[in-house]
């Protein structure tokens, strides 16, 4: 089974004395049911699976009265030879969108501290926004704790090829001392890098890649789980609004082909507005589909407080999904470092989507469609501005002229060169965004 980071988040989580529920959230095929299972059956001597998606009849337990007692003992009979030992047994409630008032039991299960209990599910920000028949009759806050779990990230993605954790360590520390990497090991890990783009970090993908080395079963792959997502804009998606979703789902590649990415209605649709699409926008993030960045009035500290309300830009969470929305041919594009006006869109991606992982918010800086800088983010305490390069072509007049121009303390250009500094501004290769 492929090693993730969150492991060690649901540790900390179990090892902690006033711990409440646990609800693991995140977009499909992202690995949470494989992850959590594992986690159960490692960490407790008993467990009780529930997924209410391959069976409904679970739903019954939470049909009647939600006081923990009664939850318990309807739990015990649908689990006939299971012990329930105090401190040796957890509940997992998989897909736990399809039973809103086992959200709400979740309330009343962390009061009894006898038992852990970890919910699990796709859409939950979806669930929460149902309609009032659909929706949970109490959201349990101040009851549970949330966690987001991701595709793999790209350091996940080394460990997944047998990249040793003492090549990772070494290759930290040329970007530590800013010093160039050896130069086999650098052409290895650009090697790597574009082996991570095209096949993304959806689990079962990578798994696959990792065994076969085979980019059709990657493309195929990927493409089964963008069905799903379509299919799940039909199903969750309310009303009128599935089309809507569906649209603006599908214009994500060419919202990224611009020169200037700023997120345009009318690519959408012709003459179309905010007004319209807006709450599809919101839909697709609070599905975990895609992440936003937002543009910043001055690129000062703190980010968050300088954004221009409706200045954004959409980035899909898994650049593996967004090269299989292109046509036939894009991976070996990719591969070969030829991929004509999307290459910008694809490597500005892959950085999003690996700060994104990381925690952090997404922003920018553009001004008047004559300027703009990729990201800005804060590390380190300082609003560092961030400019990426698909090649190895780092100049950059919009960074020289936020250094000499605005004072930036720092900048980075994110390209295929290798590690170099010069005053403010340094280079740094693509796969070197993990240390950032």
């Amino acid at each position: 089974m492929l090693e993730r980071k969150i492991v060690n988040d649901l540790i900390a989580w179990k090892n902690n004395p006033d711990k409440l529920c646990l609800m693991v959230k995140g977009a499909r095929q992202v690995g949470k049911s494989t992850i959590i299972m594992e986690f159960c059956k490692t960490n407790y001597r008993y467990y009780a699976e529930m997924n209410f998606v391959a069976n409904e009849g679970y739903t019954e337990i939470f049909a009647g009265s939600l006081e923990k007692e009664n939850v318990l003992k309807q739990i015990t009979l649908y689990f006939p030879d299971m012990q329930f030992i105090p401190n040796e047994t957890v509940i997992f409630l998989d897909e736990i969108q399809d039973c809103p008032r086992a959200i709400t039991a979740l309330k009343f299960l962390a009061r009894d501290k006898r038992f852990d209990v970890i919910a699990s599910g796709s859409l939950l920000g979806i669930t929460y926004k149902r309609s009032r028949e659909n929706q949970p009759s109490s959201v349990p806050v101040g009851y549970v704790e949330h966690l987001e779990m991701h595709s793999l990230d790209f350091e996940e993605f080394l460990w997944a090829n047998k990249i040793p954790v003492e090549t990772i360590r070494e290759i930290k520390t040329f970007f530590v001392d800013k010093s160039p990497v050896l130069p086999a090991m650098h052409t290895k890990m650009l090697e790597l890098f574009r082996e991570y783009i095209v096949v993304g970090g959806m689990p079962n993908v990578v798994q696959d890649f990792v065994n076969n080395r085979n980019f059709g079963n990657v493309l195929k792959l990927q493409r089964d789980i963008l069905q799903e997502y379509k299919e799940d804009i039909s199903q969750y998606a309310e009303g009128m609004g599935k089309s809507k979703v569906r649209a603006c789902f599908l214009s994500i590649p060419n919202q990224l082909a611009k020169k200037y990415k700023k997120f345009q209605w009318n690519v959408v649709e012709k003459n179309s507005s905010s007004r319209k699409y807006k709450d599809s926008v919101i839909w697709l993030i609070d599905a975990g589909i895609v992440s936003k960045s937002d543009n910043l009035s001055v690129p000062e500290l703190p980010l968050a407080g300088n954004v221009i309300e409706g200045e954004f830009k959409i980035y899909m969470r898994d650049t593996g999904l967004l090269v299989a929305m292109l046509e036939d041919g894009s991976q070996k594009n990719i591969i070969n470092g030829d991929l004509g006006i999307y290459k910008g869109a694809i490597y500005e991606n892959i950085i999003a989507d690996i700060f994104r992982k990381s925690g952090k918010q997404l922003f920018y800086y553009a001004r008047d469609n004559r300027f703009e800088i990729d990201f800005v983010v804060r590390i380190d305490d300082m609003a560092t501005v961030i400019e990426v390069k698909a090649g190895d072509n780092t100049k950059a007049k919009s960074v020289d002229i936020m250094v000499n121009r605005h004072g930036m303390a720092r900048a980075v250009k994110l390209a295929s060169k290798n590690v170099g500094v010069d005053g403010k501004i340094e280079t740094l290769p693509l796969y070197m965004a993990m240390f950032l």
